[in-house]
């Protein structure tokens, strides 16, 4: 599927055949590709946590209003971020890149995250809506579907998935076969109301 049309036809959709799987190599494309997702400094904070234990699932099913994607899906991924990464070895984010680059990318992480915790929160949570965004439309090309939540109560799913300290939950992402059509778009706003040209 081209792009564009990846991006024209994804829809939220809610319901999915609970018996279908992915395979392992599906489950690894999708990641991999998500993995291609641009963050800030590129410093990768996203955790994919892939939800397979079935009773898991039901815990974290009662922790989200019983929203039947979170069992139904073929993937459950809930997306989490550490807003530590920055200072967890940082040059190996920039290992690979010329020297020159890495003199003067390595120190300006420090320079930017240290002591701006709201910062590293917002980069998080950036961080996980590309990565979030890049998992949605790479699965409507794979030909199947998706959806984000953020529908559920996040201390206890951070619970559930024993989240280390530094981390946040950011949202699921539901993958998998739809049994049912998304509802028709509900009301696109105008662009001329959403397209500001050079200030308010």
């Amino acid at each position: 599927m081209e792009t564009l049309e990846a991006i024209e036809t994804r829809r939220a959709v809610k319901h999915y055949d609970p018996d279908h799987r992915m395979t392992d190599e599906e489950i690894e494309q999708l990641l991999s590709l998500a993995m291609k997702a641009p963050t800030a400094f590129n410093i990768q904070n996203w955790r994919f946590v892939l939800v397979r234990d079935p009773e898991l699932r039901k815990q974290i099913r009662a922790a989200a209003w019983d929203q039947a994607q979170v069992t139904d899906a073929s993937l459950l991924i809930i997306m989490c971020a550490d807003t530590k990464a920055w200072e967890k070895d940082p040059a190996r984010y920039w290992r690979d890149a010329p020297q020159e680059v890495q003199d003067f990318m390595v120190p300006a992480i420090d320079q930017y995250y240290r002591g701006r915790e709201q910062v590293q929160r917002d980069e998080a949570m950036r961080s996980c809506g590309i990565a979030a965004q890049t998992i949605m439309l790479a699965a409507k090309s794979m030909g199947y579907d998706s959806c984000p939540m953020d529908g559920f109560d996040f201390d206890a799913v951070g619970e559930l998935v024993n989240l280390p300290d530094n981390h946040v939950v950011t949202m699921f992402v539901a993958v998998g076969k739809q049994t049912k059509e998304a509802w028709p778009r509900p009301g696109q706003l105008p662009m001329s109301e959403v397209v500001i040209e050079n200030s308010f």
